[in-house]
């Protein structure tokens, strides 16, 4: 069996052809290009190609199965994976690992969405994107109120029509400030930049909101007291198959909701959550149950059951609710069945600690 394993780079990849009857290996590195790829699989004819996941690991297992090749996207956290005090490690290191761990079946596959489920994914995280950049140029420009001892409206309100007005009694073009007053030239670009970015926002806004008109996904996410348009795309583009999951504890650890686990001996300790996973899924999962506590009995429940009235189980109590909130959405997804208080919808096989 021939295994070509390829170590994925920007601008050039190092290519593993592993045969595993002679336990011979050859190297070339290539061009991360459509062409060059293309004369790799020519010249080596692979049974079976494995790549690593990265931002461009998308387009070559699409293009390397339109050639006809079976693809095989490795997981590189998984435990096998993981190097430990190696004196070296380069890049046919990498792709002569990834080839061997491959011929033994120790390689965790990652799942790998279609077109266009990545391409609904990136919309998604590009919305967040813009929402990131307008709250970086917002703390900007308070800072620069800060420091000149100005005070302005507090919260959302300096941000609505009228709190724009009363910030932008104080900008002026930066052609036209003295050095003492430099700041208002400095307020008058973030002003233009925070304009622009509002405008990207809104069309970033109106195109997804038309895709979650026409997604059943969505619109069944949507039946949860608490959750909105938003919320429920970023679990749905996240999760992409509900099928792809086997239970609600491979639900929970893939948004890395799960405490880390320390066991030896008679000892097992539960630390922090991993965090492992999609950080865009956790934190809309944490935002939202905050929400939920407000208009969601069954969340309220929980948060309270958890919470005890202890200050310091808040945190406890509020990732529990939203790693127990993000498995009913999986389970929803799942059965395509719609929010119900009084039913639960998780099924024998998900579990019932969950």
């Amino acid at each position: 069996m021939k295994i070509l394993a390829i170590d994925l780079g920007k601008y050039n990849s190092v290519a593993c052809l592993f045969n595993t009857t002679p336990n011979q290996s050859e190297f070339e590195t290539i061009a991360t290009q459509r062409w060059a790829l293309e004369q790799l699989l020519n010249q080596t004819k692979p049974d079976q190609i494995v790549i690593e996941t990265s931002s461009i690991t998308g387009w070559v297992h699409d293009f390397c199965q339109s050639l006809g090749y079976q693809v095989l996207v490795a997981n590189p956290s998984a435990e096998a994976w993981r190097w430990k005090h190696v004196k070296r490690k380069t890049d046919k290191d990498d792709a002569l690992k990834l080839a061997k761990l491959t011929a033994l079946e120790q390689v965790s596959a990652v799942h790998g969405p279609v077109a266009e489920r990545r391409q609904y994914r990136l919309g998604v995280k590009y919305r967040k994107t813009l929402v990131n950049r307008i709250n970086r140029i917002q703390n900007h420009i308070r800072a620069l109120f800060d420091h000149q001892g100005i005070s302005i409206p507090s919260g959302h309100k300096a941000w609505t029509a009228a709190g724009i007005e009363t910030l932008s009694q104080y900008r002026k073009p930066l052609a036209e400030c003295q050095l003492n007053e430099f700041w208002r030239g400095e307020l008058d670009l973030e002003l233009q930049s925070l304009d622009a970015l509002w405008q990207q926002l809104q069309q970033v806004d109106e195109q997804l909101e038309k895709v979650a008109r026409q997604d059943e996904q969505v619109q069944l996410l949507q039946t949860i007291p608490g959750v909105g348009r938003r919320t429920a795309e970023v679990i749905v583009a996240a999760l992409d198959n509900p099928h792809r999951f086997k239970n609600a504890r491979q639900v929970s650890a893939y948004a890395g909701l799960v405490p880390d686990q320390r066991q030896s001996g008679q000892t097992n300790r539960l630390g922090r959550i991993t965090c492992r996973g999609s950080r865009i899924l956790r934190s809309a999962c944490v935002e939202v149950a905050w929400v939920m506590l407000r208009y969601n009995p069954w969340a309220e429940s929980i948060y309270q059951r958890i919470y005890g009235g202890q200050k310091t189980r808040k945190k406890i109590a509020i990732i529990a609710v939203a790693r127990k909130r993000l498995v009913r959405c999986w389970a929803m997804l799942r059965h395509k069945q719609p929010w119900q208080d009084s039913t639960p919808l998780l099924s024998a096989s998900t579990s019932p600690s969950s």
